[in-house]
């Protein structure tokens, strides 16, 4: 696998990580460093480890994760959307709120729910027989980066949305569960 064709597959698969971290970004009253790595890492270590796990397990675990990996995904991408809807209408105006939400809880189930396509990689790279290490490597630092990038567009965007910025976080999310089980259904259909 040349590097061109890991980078693009690097990029796909992190544009679901950008895309949460764009709405996390959305509802963050401070910019803080802290936080903001906490994320990516989890972001980038998720994207990272579920190709191994994938490669590791090889094809006899797909076809058990097929049956409902977009259904898990859609879950926990629902589940989480609708909390941030939910606390959009109980609105605090302090950097701690957003602290507050990325509890290792939520940002585990958000990293996970990103992730599960890396996965399904990871089988199709244990197929194919390619070695692990560098795919791993380029799929966790794209993914680290455009999780930074994400949570900084987000909070740029964040002020001019400030009234609305937590709903149109959850519902970010939700949109992304959706496409996540509608692509998932017309794939199978």
């Amino acid at each position: 696998m040349n590097l061109l064709t890991m980078l693009s597959l690097a990029v796909g698969l992190s544009m679901d990580c950008m895309a949460v971290s764009i709405a996390n970004g959305l509802t963050m009253k401070c910019l803080r460093v802290h936080p903001m790595l906490r994320i990516a890492l989890f972001f980038g270590g998720f994207q990272m480890l579920m190709p191994v796990l994938g490669w590791l397990a090889g094809l006899s675990l797909r076809s058990l994760i097929a049956a409902f990996d977009h259904w898990l995904a859609f879950a926990l991408l629902l589940l989480i959307g609708g909390k941030m809807i939910h606390e959009a209408r109980r609105r605090e105006g302090s950097c701690e709120r957003t602290d507050e939400k990325m509890k290792l809880l939520v940002l585990t189930g958000l990293a996970v729910a990103t992730s599960l396509d890396a996965l399904a990689i990871g089988l199709s790279l244990s197929f194919l027989r390619v070695a692990i290490v560098t795919p791993v490597l380029v799929i966790g630092a794209t993914a680290f980066a455009l999780t930074l990038l994400g949570i900084w567009v987000g909070f740029r965007f964040g002020d001019r949305l400030e009234r609305y910025a937590e709903l149109v976080g959850g519902l970010i999310l939700i949109g992304i569960g959706l496409k996540i089980l509608v692509q998932h259904l017309l794939e199978r259909g």
